[in-house]
């Protein structure tokens, strides 16, 4: 019976390959992970995407990154757990459904929360998902069986009881304090949520006179509507000019209020004019003063933006119309001195975009000191976390050290809403400052406590404000594993072994993990930190929603595959940290680095299928691996490759280099396996000695099964098709649960590599000369390799036979001189060996001379024209400076090619 002989497709076909093998992971739970089973822990949770959000360039880059090192870690034998969640996103989410509201004509207010939580469970229920389904198309080999959402019920347990924990450990309190108030949202926001950005403003110089008539003092400042609030001028205590001053009084102008003059270090005697008006209820600086100087603090500004009561005739007005009336009004009473054009740094809301308002606010705040210490203990002493690259870790150790109170109360209805019951029957039903209120894991243990403090008539009502969302994000490490359950997840697979994100978030997620983790479990809640760099446009510039510029990842998997983009993703990482600049054409939606990655992919795919050919129905454990003593030369340089391959590839991964890990490999596969090794071993493989073809096959089937492993990790799909027709087994067994190739030092040889690169160097090298002049592939020529070095032609004579099967060499001549009676030769050099090949019998010299004498006349020509072009100054001047670099370059390409057409014709003019 004939054996049937297993085939791919002449074809690669992406896309149907790669749906296949994702639905079949996920029907058949192949990367769910079992806290039982053998093996080191190596455990990633997904940073969690916002449940609003869709797939970026950015989710792309850094799930690929963390699959790649799930998917090595877990064929090296660890018990490899890649968890996948979403966060419920607050701010987000609400938006959507007040804008939705907005269209009905109602608010949240009109429908109540109640119907307004349906409304969002229901919009979570029908579109939340949408990410995670386009990161599924990413292949990434995610336990989903363990997938996770910040407001499931789990989490939601764990949320509550680091609250109550913190609340009973004194390290959260309630009160009266100035917070970053986003006017957009209505909602207090944290330090971390405000993005400081330069903007070209104006500072309004003011006088302000003395109560007693006896002058004015001048101050400055950007904001001009909160001069209703002022409540005093501060001078520094040390400045000449206004000691005699201090302990006075002014009138305030506009609202005719009676204020003092205080003496503060704070203020800067170089700022303006050394005179700082004083606003406790709506600056930073100002409420520390105020708290100091013991003055009033007179709020101004309502939730919404705009001014309230205390802000006289200006009440109602939005706050950027009011600056522009307060000024007018000012210029009327003739205490306007000037207006400076003036650059500074304004607070924005990362979320409203909207400038932020200093505003006091009764809210929740957790003491961060106690935490951020606990953090530093373990990075100062233990260097925990480790960051990769290791520039990141000042970066964290100053954002520990300067951080302040956290504000973490947020006036949403989309969250955790904050486990505090007020006994509002105790101020007339009414939530306010002083109203008394109980902490409780639930309303029914709550109402127990009240009533134990009030009496059995108290009412009670739950804080309307939610968690900001951080705080539940910061819990995700060991949230998600089941804490405050001892689950077994819990004890096998935390501390986490790898946190993958961007820089920008190590303030607003990596420092607040650290800080809950190490506080609620004792440890740090992931060894490594590996920072990456941003994703660039074509440009080199960040890509971003409010940029315009972002570059749609699901576009080019639709165009190129999967795995193209996965590779291309990696490949471009020059290093840990380093960023990706992408090439793209926004008319097309192409990418010439995804299309070569995708080019990569039919490389990978058409070798294969010729070694499948080759191999006649065999596959590589029928066959077995190589004996040693049976292995000739080319043989034991590939397996020498192979393995320093392995190696390099692990040392890589093993620390953070995945660029660098697929540029090895791809330089491997392409240049070694495909351009070489397979033609090298053809006439092997036809030819009639049983035992050297038996040994070339088993070669080339070992080879191509260790390169899928080593490529797994970045090509998943490709790899686990050819992989399975390959080895001729069922879909039970997948390459993903295969093992990943072992070093054997005993067959890296590398003086024999050196060897070889001679060998392909001296190929390469009579290949460009026949080329150079035209001898066609199938006509055989003679070779004269001169070397004066013994070493360099002992070499080439163990190779002879490769040189001349690859170079179309009928008679090579290896010698240490060349005979003076050669001829009409073409020559060219490669180290300190020197390629001749006589051209008499096989080239028309006079008709090759005539040529590339016609070739260079029409560079010649080229060469002057570009230069006449590129000597005008005003067409450097006036064209756009991408078509001159272009030009430039295309002069020096024209010029080099002349100049080796110069040569070989002094060389054919001269034999």
């Amino acid at each position: 019976m004939t054996k049937t002989i297993p085939e791919l497709p002449s074809k690669y076909d992406a896309f149907s390959t790669e749906a296949k093998w994702q639905k079949y992971w996920e029907e058949n739970n192949t990367f769910k992970a079992d806290p039982n089973h053998p093996g080191n822990p190596y455990c990633i949770v997904i940073p969690p995407p916002n449940v609003t959000g869709r797939l970026h360039a950015g989710h792309a880059f850094n799930n690929s990154l963390i699959d790649a090192l799930i998917r090595y870690h877990r064929m090296r034998g660890d018990n490899a757990l890649y968890l996948p969640g979403t966060d419920h996103a607050s701010i987000a989410v609400q938006t959507i459904l007040e804008r939705k509201l907005k269209e009905e004509g109602k608010t949240r207010y009109d429908i109540g929360r109640e119907k307004f939580l349906e409304r969002a469970w229901e919009w979570k229920a029908e579109s939340g998902g949408t990410i995670v389904n386009q990161l599924r198309r990413l292949g990434v080999s995610t336990d989903w069986t363990r997938e996770r959402f910040t407001l499931d019920e789990g989490l939601s347990k764990a949320v509550i009881e680091a609250f109550m924990r913190l609340y009973e450990e004194g390290l959260i309190y309630r009160g009266n304090y100035l917070v970053n108030w986003c006017p957009a949202s209505q909602s207090a926001v944290s330090d971390l949520e405000v993005e400081n950005k330069e903007v070209n403003g104006n500072l309004w110089h003011f006088r302000y006179p003395l109560t007693d008539g006896s002058g004015y003092v001048e101050v400055a400042t950007t904001r001009p509507e909160t001069m209703l609030g002022d409540t005093g001028v501060a001078v520094n205590p040390n400045d000449d000019r206004y000691k005699n001053l201090i302990g006075k009084t002014l009138t305030l102008p506009i609202m005719e209020r009676e204020i003092p003059i205080i003496a503060d270090e704070l203020v800067d005697l170089e700022f303006g004019t050394g005179c700082v008006k004083v606003t406790p209820a709506h600056d930073p600086n100002d409420f520390e003063m105020g708290k100091r100087h013991d003055l009033p603090f007179i709020n101004i500004m309502n939730k919404d933006g705009s001014l309230n009561e205390n802000a006289g005739p200006f009440v109602g007005q939005d706050r950027f119309e009011a600056r522009k009336n307060v000024v007018k009004r000012l210029e009327s009473e003739g205490v306007l001195v000037k207006v400076e054009e003036y650059s500074h740094s304004v607070p924005y809301s990362d979320r409203g975009k909207v400038p932020v308002e200093p505003l006091l606010s009764t809210q929740w705040f957790v003491k961060i000191k106690p935490l951020s210490e606990k953090a530093l203990e373990l990075l100062d002493k233990h260097n925990q976390p480790k960051f990769v690259p290791e520039r990141w870790t000042k970066v964290y150790r100053d954002w520990l050290v300067k951080i302040k109170d956290w504000c973490i109360s947020r006036q949403l209805w989309w969250g955790h809403q904050i486990p505090a019951w007020y006994a509002v029957s105790e101020t007339n039903g009414k939530i306010a400052d002083n109203t008394p209120f109980v902490i409780a894991r639930s309303e029914t243990e709550a109402l127990e406590q009240a009533k134990a403090k009030f009496g059995a008539d108290v009412k009670i009502e739950q804080d309307p404000d939610v968690l900001d969302t951080w705080f539940s994000s910061g819990l995700w490490p060991f949230s998600t594993l089941g804490w405050p359950e001892n689950t077994p997840d819990l004890a096998k697979y935390y501390p986490t072994s790898t946190l993958s994100t961007g820089f920008d978030i190590i303030f607003f997620w990596v420092a607040r993990m650290a800080m809950m983790g190490t506080h609620f479990t004792g440890k740090m809640p992931f060894e490594t930190v590996y920072i990456h760099g941003l994703m660039l446009d074509e440009k080199g510039k960040k890509q971003s929603k409010s940029a315009g510029n972002g570059i749609d990842p699901l576009l080019l998997v639709e165009k190129y595959g999967t795995d193209a983009l996965r590779y291309t993703l990696m490949r471009e990482t020059a290093g840990a940290g380093q960023d990706v600049r992408m090439d793209y054409n926004r008319e097309t939606d192409e990418s010439a680095s995804v299309e070569a990655s995708r080019n990569f992919t039919n490389k990978i795919w058409n070798a294969a299928r010729f070694v499948m050919m080759k191999l006649e129905g065999k596959y590589p454990q029928e066959l077995g691996e190589p004996e040693q003593e049976k292995l000739e030369l080319v043989d034991r340089w590939i397996l020498s490759r192979f393995y320093q391959v392995v190696q390099q590839t692990c040392d890589y991964l093993d620390n953070y280099g995945l660029g660098e890990a697929a540029k090895g490999l791809y330089e491997f596969i392409w240049g070694d396996f495909c351009d070489w090794y397979l033609e090298l071993v053809k006439s092997r493989l036809q030819g009639e000695d049983e035992i050297s073809k038996l040994v070339a096959q088993q070669t080339l089937a070992y080879v191509l099964d260790g390169i899928l492993r080593l490529l797994h990790p970045f090509m998943p799909h490709i790899t686990e098709e050819i992989w399975h027709t390959l080895n001729q087994v069922g879909e039970e067994d997948c390459l993903a649960l295969q093992s990943y190739p072992k070093l054997d030092k005993s067959l890296i040889n590398s003086d024999l590599e050196a060897e070889f690169e001679l060998l392909i160097g001296v190929i390469r090298t009579i290949r460009n000369l026949r080329s150079e002049v035209d001898i066609k592939p199938k006509v055989k020529i003679t070779a004269i390799l001169q070397s004066e070095n013994e070493k360099e032609r002992k070499i080439l004579s163990k190779g002879e036979v490769y040189i001349q099967d690859l170079a179309k060499v009928e008679k090579l001549n290896i010698t240490p001189s060349v005979d003076a009676e050669v001829g009409q030769t073409i020559a060219g050099v490669f180290g300190t060996v020197q390629t001749l090949i006589p051209l008499s019998g096989v080239v028309d010299i006079e008709a090759l001379s005539a040529r590339l004498e016609k070739k260079l006349g029409k560079l010649e020509k080229e060469i002057l024209s570009t230069s006449k072009r590129l000597s005008k100054p005003e067409f450097v001047k006036k064209a756009d400076a991408k078509f001159v670099e272009e030009t430039k370059n295309n002069l020096a390409e024209a010029e080099k090619q002349a100049e080796i057409l110069r040569d070989r014709l002094k060389q054919l003019k001269s034999n």
